[in-house]
């Protein structure tokens, strides 16, 4: 499957990729989602939602300085650094990530879509002014080291919480990207949290093929003009 998957990326002129956890915890990062991941211990909206911000302010900035910490020194792998060699060569047209880590911009990548947002930005989350990520580092004991803008409001990460839309700006690009490509590359995602598992199917819908690289079966799998079911660094270096 990867001779035939390297075969087709030479061919392609206007290539889409979307990447999710898959692609970061060969990087070191943990999968949330995966059955040993955070998500099996606590709720997602009782760590990483507005209403933990608003109504359980301790907890929720425990957990965005575990993760913040839980960046550094972490550095992008062979799958981010093939990514911008595709990208380089003009084959690659934009990558949509679901990721918030900031690895593919770290590793060269210029065309970058993070729908879900960033965690290396923070933002006010009344007023929306822009703040460095590293405010959220700083531990909060106690309410009143709860950070705060100019206006009063707190000061939260830059990355889509539980209870929230999907910023409207980069997920209008990545859907006119996948209308316009001849294929979506899906690298590392379980393909079951929407809207981004809606981009194979407008890729089907447009004609496009649509190729995936994940350990774990998806939905479209049945569906997809090739499946590759490796680690997507070992598949991508073999790419490069």
């Amino acid at each position: 499957m990867e001779t035939q998957l390297i075969e087709a990326l030479r061919r392609v002129r206007r290539l889409v990729v979307l990447t999710g956890a898959g692609m970061s915890t060969e990087s070191g990062l943990p999968d949330f989602r995966s059955p040993s991941g955070l998500w099996a211990k606590h709720r997602p909206e009782e760590l990483a939602s507005v209403d933990a911000l608003l109504h359980r302010p301790l907890l929720f900035y425990e957990f965005y300085r575990y993760r913040l910490e839980m960046l550094e020194g972490v550095a992008p792998n062979p799958g981010h650094k093939a990514l911008v060699n595709l990208e380089r060569q003009g084959r690659l047209q934009c990558i949509v990530t679901q990721n918030v880590d900031g690895l593919h911009t770290a590793a060269g990548s210029r065309n970058v879509l993070e729908i879900h947002g960033s965690l290396r930005k923070a933002r006010c989350h009344t007023c929306g002014r822009p703040y460095p990520s590293e405010i959220l580092k700083r531990p909060v004991t106690t309410l009143a080291e709860v950070p705060r803008c100019a206006c009063g409001g707190p000061i939260r990460p830059g990355v889509v919480l539980f209870g929230e839309m999907l910023p409207e700006a980069p997920l209008r690009r990545a859907v006119e990207a996948v209308e316009n490509c001849e294929a979506l590359l899906v690298i590392g995602s379980s393909l079951q949290v929407y809207p981004a598992a809606s981009l194979p199917e407008i890729a089907l819908r447009r004609g496009a093929r649509l190729w995936i690289i994940n350990l774990a079966p998806t939905p479209f799998d049945r569906v997809a003009d090739l499946v590759v079911a490796k680690k997507a660094g070992e598949v991508l270096a073999q790419i490069a």
